[in-house]
């Protein structure tokens, strides 16, 4: 990675203020509780597999210390990952199996130690996007979809956006205006979406290869859950009058995670 990338990298994730060493931490331990899960699941039936045949509590015991390994192998390169900034082996299948297993598990060790739900999918959604920054995928703007929810549009606004964004009139009273703007600079599709059928139908519809999407922390997790493996980098909308109604975006954050995945696609258009 060049001086230029690891700066705006750094700078991106300083705009997020959630905290990786919470992630970290509920990670370790959740692969600890698995890895004791499973040698008790070997352990508590050895006698009575003797009993079946003499071999097979070994070969129950040789299934479950290799998930034991793969497990702790899976968690360790996860936090390497975190920590060094950099693409490891299996990357991709890594953020898979933290979305998919890892996550719905976190949530349940956070719950059991006061963790809120909300401050472990913070904390989810950051290390999300470090993966996703860390693999420094370059797709063409066309293959970029920034999604954004309705609520961004200011709620006395009379005009509908979900199906044509240019019905905007850019009056400035809301976010919407300098994202239009910003997908007019960097080429990337735009579309805004009333909840997850429609966010999931857009997704379908323009198959992109990156979303950078806008939402709360609820419906950003769920959208990463629903859309893998698509790389969706996440962005924490703003609510100073609460949930779903006029919130707000840091368009200057958005700015530079689109600078990230299209700037070298688009320096090496203009050099052809």
């Amino acid at each position: 990675m060049n001086d230029d990338y690891l700066k705006l990298h750094q700078e991106i994730q300083d705009d997020v203020p959630a905290k990786k060493r919470l992630f970290i931490g509920l990670i370790t331990l959740t692969s600890f509780l698995v890895c004791i899960f499973l040698f008790l699941l070997w352990l508590i039936p050895y006698v009575g597999l003797k009993n079946i045949h003499p071999v097979a509590p070994y070969v129950l015991g040789a299934i479950v210390f290799l998930l034991i390994g793969l497990t702790i192998w899976a968690s360790l390169e996860l936090v390497f990952n975190i920590v060094w900034k950099r693409n490891l082996l299996f990357t991709q299948n890594i953020r898979g199996l933290t979305i998919k297993f890892f996550l719905p598990l976190m949530v349940a060790v956070g719950k059991i130690f006061g963790i809120s739900q909300q401050k472990v999918k913070t904390s989810f959604i950051k290390v999300n996007n470090e993966l996703v920054l860390n693999q420094h995928p370059q797709y063409p703007a066309q293959e970029i979809l920034l999604l954004l929810p309705h609520c961004l549009q200011n709620s006395t606004c009379s005009k509908r956006l979900t199906y044509n964004i240019y019905n905007c009139q850019l009056c400035g009273r809301c976010p919407i205006a300098d994202l239009i703007k910003l997908h007019q600079q960097f080429k990337v599709k735009l579309a805004i979406a009333t909840g997850g059928t429609i966010a999931r139908r857009i997704v379908v519809q323009t198959k992109p290869k990156l979303i950078v999407a806008v939402a709360c922390e609820r419906d950003l997790v769920s959208g990463i859950q629903d859309t893998y493996p698509i790389p969706v980098y996440g962005i924490l909308n703003q609510r100073p009058k609460g949930p779903c109604l006029d919130t707000l975006v840091p368009i200057d954050q958005v700015k530079k995670v689109l600078e990230i995945f299209v700037a070298k696609h688009r320096i090496k258009t203009t050099s052809n």
